[in-house]
């Protein structure tokens, strides 16, 4: 039942739904929140206001004289008056905080407060005498009960929530950062976790941010930040103000050195100009961070958002638009463009704001030094187009980008191929792949750096020409205030270049992600949800293809599906029949004709798509758990036998890409999510292949056919099963994209076209083939396939119900050894001439600035100063050598950082790509695509820029402190205690900023994985109409999302730079104070020098932290890049001084001896005591249940696995004593997922261009791949998109073969390779392989019974061990196992 509140849409459109299942069918009962706001709130209300007029007139008829004023009544009157007055606070702040959504008529109750009316009562009690009210005494009773729920929601929200302190905060708190200091504390006396971070404040939530973006967005699409920029644009007077605060400084220090001057100036006034140092200082710290906080904010609000865009983007957009883009390129716009533009908002402002600074400055020097100014002005009219030119071409350097773009795009499908790259060994060719973008980005990023380093020395050399006149005299006044106004110059002189560049690369970016969010979707027109006469499913002449240009996919389709019935689609390889439901969904573009579909639609694809979630989840997909129907549905698609063996039932969190799932489980899985659904209409493609013949029976029986769970509805069922036709009411023969034949089975069979002939060729091959538990052996079946049965097995020991291992966060501070790690890549020969370089700068600095105050203090003799062209030169001499140095260490850094980042990258590539099998089915890949992408992009850039912040400013401070002390030595009594203390603060903010560091890394992986996910699922996930079902919020609304760490570590920063400013303050005070203190020993020159340079002491401190975290933070980088390097490794890939033979293995013959292979120590025996001899050129067939230990077999083979007792001999050779490489590239297995990499055909058969094109062309047109790919526009150059998506999964089958065709070596392994394909290709591709391979030594795990029934061999495998093996007639007549699987199949 759903009561309207009938007062407009307060809240969320205050509707107050009776939510049984939070109020009754619970064991914590709890009332909606609306209900709480309105029913509880008004019913006392209403009683009041309804029976008060009775009262009244009741009270009017009975007079009983009045009564005088007592204490109590007084009491009452107050408390009445209290409670009226709180009731009208807490109303206002309502009206404030929902103003946009609180309807007028729910204002209205605002004057009708019932309290108001209880106090007129109260006095008209009294007038009227009477003395006790039971009217009264009720309404307070019913106020009291009715304001107990919400006053336990109210005390709950503040025992189990961790709200933000800052909402509560005092104004002092807010500008001083206080209130964040109980998480730092926290975080120094134990390493944070997730539980220890406040909730986000509801105006910072992804929900909030991304709904509000979205509609901007959807009115104005040309303008991305349009929502933001105004956001920002009322923040900016917190930038004005620091602005105009910046520039009393050189006047408060002017009026220092004016009072140092005068000998008869009283001493008071020296400290009251100290003292108003001090104060401007302290005001321009708070201002300014304030300004940095509230813009990082937004900025974190603007990479929120554009995450969000882009997330239900990547849902809605069509499938030419999706070829165009990869998977690893959303993956980069998530992480790396979104956090550009993020830059941009904070760093923006100074594009606008820095040459406001820099004209001040100049205007104040023109006042200072008159004339000889203009040199100054000169200088920088000259930077200016210098620095522009520099930061256009850093811009187009930005190529860096694409090449990261190209590297994570081949890193990723490198992960999701890793299986078939083991298998032939073509980890070589990918690894020099992915070096080759690697190369191309370094070079890219080096020139950009060497830019950068050109765009300093001009603002060092700056200085050098702003004094020059000989004219004038430069005293100690002229020469420190200008000093000090050159100093400030230099801030905004070298934010502008960054602030530039940043914009820059946010343009970048931001074209990159308005091509991506303006791409072409899918049109909600393509399919027509009209309500059909009898038909659920009416395709009208109807041409369908992939991209708008390309060639149909379809033609000439007419289709009428009457409701509840059973239509099966059925062709070859390619034939269009996945196209066909494809456009159905309205997946395809539409050229011409009409497509209806009545009411909702489920769809199981040909490959499942499983989340990495529970299977409950995945099976409810979204919708509320019921019992009975889950159940059903369960039973139905045959997955209750399974849930017995995993190690939590339905809670077994399923591994990424349903690792831990065999192929069959993963079908039924994918199968039970739409059966649940009860949708109108089911699309099924090909959803038996993957199963057992008796299991895709039963699931036939059970769910498909006239007798199952979906009797009632609509189904379009693509198969290639013969069995399941005659049960079938309408049957559609597809051939190159076009409907030949339709009708019924009988139909179709009388007509004896080629359907009939199709059907008579293949009927006797069909019957229902069983690899499975006979009659006599009514086992439940183990359907975990040995591959994943081992490896997963930890999981099922240990009860473990979550698959994938949850990211370890490592506690504490960064050890030291990633420093030396880090520095030993670099070499010692580099980092001696880089500390060199700094001294030397600094050196000269020091000279250079104490050279000047020399200078002012010169006599003045007849209105001049003596020999000033000698100190001028030498002047500009240090000057000139100061730039020198300053150029040197900035490129020595950066080319440093190039060469540490190109090993570590080179280590984690080797590291990941020596790693076993077992490793990848254990890492999630987002895990590893963070690794590569984020953790190397802060190692190229953050860590190398880093150390030349944190360096330069360390030999400043360093400068600075001598400086001090040299003009006055007991300054060295405050510095000290200062030291400490700023040491003291220090230690607090690191601890706790990189334990946020490392919870932000940690909480990054999941968000790529999920986007992997939804990406490669999209289909799925708008077929069930669950675009929003699948909310943002799963990205960002766990503890552990990057916004919440973003903003705690954006505070913690924040935190630290006013607590260190004002630390900083102090050593100005402290100068100041000793210099007036000492006026009568200091000359106005060495003063002038201690306080210009004390002044810069807080804003090198506080970067000196920012620059040292920045290295402690993306340090981690490099601890997370080698955590890899311990994790267990495959043996060597080639033996050096090998002995074996080139042509090895000559004969083919594989010896087991003795065999026995374990997935981890102290499990079960995958296989146990395996001896056999398999002799050259036999054909073996390997034959047993799931789970039996077929495909271990054959992992043994390729030493996917390693022995744990016994040896394989190929040819006389033990394998185990031979390199990876060296066996796994001289035999070939046909794996059973076909797996193609994005990249040109020919590359995906043949990757170390080992083969003609005579030889290509060959193993295709024994493929029966030749006239397909003559047919392409690029024949063999035809680029394969990523997955090999624009291949159907029967054609990319046949790649595979031609793969194995291409190697042609001496040992053949089958791996139920025939799956996928429809029956006629199945027996092409059979006749091939014996054709073809007749001299080889032949392996074929089967699927079907009758590809191996002219084996000279067929072992019977069952529980790790061989029970039968003998010729397929012999084992027939000895009527053992082997029988009756062949009787059952319908063989014998």
């Amino acid at each position: 039942a759903i009561w309207k509140c009938g007062f407009g849409n307060f809240g969320q459109q205050y509707t107050l739904r009776s939510d049984w299942n939070r109020t009754w069918y619970t064991d914590k009962p709890d009332l909606t929140e609306c209900f709480q706001n309105t029913v509880l709130v008004w019913f006392p209300c209403v009683y009041l206001w309804l029976l008060a007029p009775f009262y009244a007139l009741k009270l009017y008829c009975h007079d009983c004289g009045c009564i005088r004023i007592s204490t109590l009544c007084t009491a009452k009157t107050v408390l009445g008056f209290l409670l009226a007055s709180f009731g009208f606070v807490d109303h206002t702040n309502l009206t404030l905080t929902h103003c946009r959504t609180l309807s007028p008529s729910l204002s209205l109750t605002l004057p009708l407060s019932p309290q108001v009316l209880a106090i007129c009562i109260i006095q008209l009690e009294r007038i009227r005498g009477c003395r006790s009210s039971v009217f009264l005494f009720l309404f307070w009773v019913l106020a009291v009960v009715c304001s107990l729920v919400p006053l336990r929601a109210k005390i709950q929200l503040v025992m189990y929530e961790n709200p933000c302190p800052v909402k509560d905060a005092s104004f002092l708190s807010k500008m001083l950062f206080w209130w964040f200091t109980g998480l730092v504390v926290k975080g120094y006396r134990t390493p944070l976790e997730a539980g220890d971070l406040w909730n986000l404040r509801e105006e910072d939530t992804s929900d909030k941010i991304i709904s509000d973006l979205e509609e901007e967005w959807t009115t104005e699409c040309a303008k991305l930040l349009q929502k933001h920029e105004a956001e920002r644009i009322h923040r900016k007077y917190c930038m004005i103000l620091p602005c105009s605060l910046f520039h009393p400084y050189p006047l408060s220090n002017s009026l220092l050195l004016g009072f140092m001057n005068e000998e008869d100036a009283p001493l008071w006034k020296g400290y009251f100009y100290a003292t108003l140092m001090f104060l401007l200082s302290c005001l321009q710290s708070l201002f300014n961070h304030q300004y940095m906080y509230t813009c990082f904010t937004v900025g974190m609000r603007v990479k929120t958002a554009v995450m969000g865009l882009v997330y239900r983007k990547s849902l809605v957009i069509n499938s030419a638009s999706r070829r165009t883009c990869t998977v690893g390129e959303i993956v980069n716009l998530v992480s790396a463009d979104t956090q550009k533009l993020m830059d941009f908002v904070v760093y923006f402002n100074a594009v606008w704001l820095a040459p406001i600074e820099i004209a001040l400055c100049l205007f104040f020097l023109w006042q200072h030094l008159g004339p000889s100014a203009l040199a100054g002005i000169a200088t920088v009219i000259l930077i200016f187009p210098l620095n522009g030119f520099i930061a256009k071409k850093r811009s187009k350097l930005q190529v860096q980008m694409k090449f990261m773009d190209g590297r994570i795009k081949l890193m990723n499908e490198i992960l999701n191929g890793i299986k078939i790259l083991k298998f032939y060994a073509w980890e070589k060719a990918f690894l020099e792949q992915v070096l080759g973008y690697r190369e191309k980005e370094l070079k890219a990023l080096k020139k950009s750096q060497i830019l950068y380093s050109i765009s300093i020395i001009a603002f060092a050399m700056f200085g050098v020409y702003v004094l020059i006149d000989d004219k004038n005299v430069l005293d100690a006044q002229k020469v420190f205030v200008s000093m000090a106004l050159i100093n400030i110059l230099k801030t905004p002189l070298s934010q502008l270049p960054f602030a530039m560049s940043t914009t820059m690369q946010a343009i970048v970016s931001l074209k990159r992600l308005g091509k991506y969010l303006c791409s072409e979707e899918l049109k909600d027109d393509n399919v027509a949800k009209a309500p059909l006469n009898g038909e659920g499913v009416l395709i009208d002449n109807g041409m369908f293809s992939w991209t708008k240009e390309g060639p149909p996919c379809l033609k000439r389709i007419n289709v009428r599906v009457p409701q509840g019935s059973l239509v099966a689609v059925v062709g070859h390889v390619g034939s269009g029949k996945s196209s066909l439901l494809s456009a159905m969904l309205g997946e395809t573009e539409k050229r011409s004709g009409s497509v209806s579909i009545k009411g909702s639609v489920a769809y199981v694809p040909q490959q499942a798509w499983i989340q990495n979630a529970t299977v409950q989840d995945n099976v409810t997909f979204g919708r509320e758990k019921q019992k009975t129907w889950y159940q059903r549905v369960l039973d139905a698609c045959a997955l209750l036998p399974d849930l017995e063996i995993l190690p939590a039932g339905d809670s077994t969190e399923i591994g990424e890409k349903g690792l831990n799932l065999s192929g069959g489980q993963k079908q039924r899985v994918s199968l039970a999510r739409a059966v649940y659904r009860k949708a109108d209409v089911y699309l099924l493609d090909d959803p038996l292949s993957a199963v057992d013949a008796h299991v895709g029976q039963h699931i036939f029986d059970k769910v498909i056919g006239p007798k199952g769970v979906l009797r009632n509805k609509t189904r379009v069922l693509v198969t290639h099963g013969m069995s399941f036709l005659p049960q079938a009411d309408l049957i559609l023969v597809l051939v190159d994209g076009e409907i030949t034949e339709s009708g019924s089975y009988q139909e179709l069979l009388s007509r004896h076209g080629a359907f009939a002939d199709f059907i008579h060729t293949f009927a006797s091959n069909d019957r229902k083939e069983s690899v499975t538990e006979t009659a006599a052996q009514r086992e439940v079946i183990i359907a975990i396939d040995e591959q994943t049965f081992g490896s997963h097995q930890q999981a099922i020991h240990h009860v473990n119900v979550n698959f994938v291992p949850l990211l370890q966060v490592p506690g504490g501070p960064v050890r030291l050894e990633m420093y030396m790690e880090y520095f030993k890549t670099i070499g010692m020969a580099f980092i001696i001439p880089i500390v060199f370089l700094y001294a030397f700068q600094q050196g000269a600095s020091l000279t250079y600035n104490y050279w000047l105050s020399l200078w002012a203090d010169e006599p003045i003799v007849n209105g001049t100063q003596v020999d000033t062209d000698m100190k001028l030169a030498v002047y500009g001499a240090l000057g000139f050598a100061q730039g020198i140095a300053i150029f040197g260490t900035t490129v020595a850094i950066s080319v440093g950082g190039i060469i540490a980042s190109r090993h570590l990258h080179m280590d984690l590539l080797k590291n990941v790509l020596h790693s076993p099998m077992s490793f990848f089915e254990t890492t999630p890949s987002g895990n590893l695509l963070n690794r590569f992408a984020k953790e190397i992009d802060a190692i190229d850039c953050m860590i190398p820029d880093g150390l030349k912040m944190m360096l330069g400013y360390l030999f400043k401070l360093m400068e600075v402190c001598i400086i001090v002390m040299l003009a006055t030595p007991f300054a060295a009594v405050v510095i000290l205690p200062l030291a400490i203390l700023y040491a003291f603060v220090q230690s607090f903010y690191v601890a706790t900023s990189c334990q946020l560091r490392r919870l932000e890394s940690v909480s990054r992986s999941p968000i790529y994985t999920h986007f992997n996910e939804t990406v490669q699922g999209a289909s799925v996930i708008r077929a069930f109409g669950e675009q929003d079902g699948l909310p943002t919020g799963d990205l960002t609304q766990s503890k552990l999302s990057p916004q919440l760490i973003g903003l705690s570590s954006l505070d913690n920063r924040r935190w630290l730079a006013v607590n260190l400013e004002f630390v900083g303050n102090g050593v100005v005070l402290a100068a100041a104070i000793l210099s007036v203190m000492g006026k009568d020993t200091l000359s106005p020159g060495i003063v002038g020098l201690a306080v210009s340079h004390s002044l810069q002491v807080t804003g090198i401190l506080s970067w000196i932290v920012r620059s040292w975290t920045d290295v402690e933070n993306n340090i981690v980088s490099v601890e997370r890049v080698k955590e890899y390097a311990d994790t267990a490794k495959e043996a060597v890939w080639t033996v050096e001084g090998s002995s074996l033979p080139l042509a090895w293995p000559q004969t083919g013959t594989i010896e087991f001896q003795d065999y026995g292979l374990q997935y981890r120590k102290g499990l079960d025996w995958a296989l146990k005591g395996i001896t056999l001899k398999i002799q050259e050129r036999e054909k073996v067939g390997i034959v047993g249940r799931t789970g039996a230990g077929k495909s271990s077999l054959a992992l043994g083979i390729f030493r996917i696995l390693e022995a744990a007792k016994g040896a394989i001999y190929i040819d006389g050779v033990n394998i185990a004593e031979i390199g990876l490489h060296d066996l796994r590239s001289r035999i070939t297995i046909i794996p059973q997922d076909p797996v193609l990499f994005s990249g040109s055909l020919r590359m995906n058969l043949d990757p170390f261009d080992t083969y003609t094109d005579e030889e290509i062309w060959s193993s295709l047109e024994l493929a029966h791949l030749k006239n397909f790919v003559s047919n392409l526009p690029d024949k063999l150059n035809y680029e394969c998109s990523e997955g090999g998506e624009n291949l159907s999964l029967g054609q990319r089958q046949l790649v595979c073969l031609a793969r194995a065709l291409l190697r042609k070596t001496k040992i053949l392994v089958l791996d139920e390779a025939t799956a996928a394909v429809d029956l006629e290709t199945d027996t092409l591709i059979q006749s091939t392989i014996r054709q073809q391979f007749e001299d080889c030594t032949v392996l074929t795990i089967a699927h079907r019974l009758n590809t191996i029934m002219d084996y000279t061999r067929v072992i019977v495998m069952d529980k790790g061990h061989i029970s039968e093996m003998d010729s397929p007639t012999n084992l027939i007549s000895n009527r053992g196992q082997f029988y009756r699987m062949c009787r059952e199949a319908g063989l014998v």
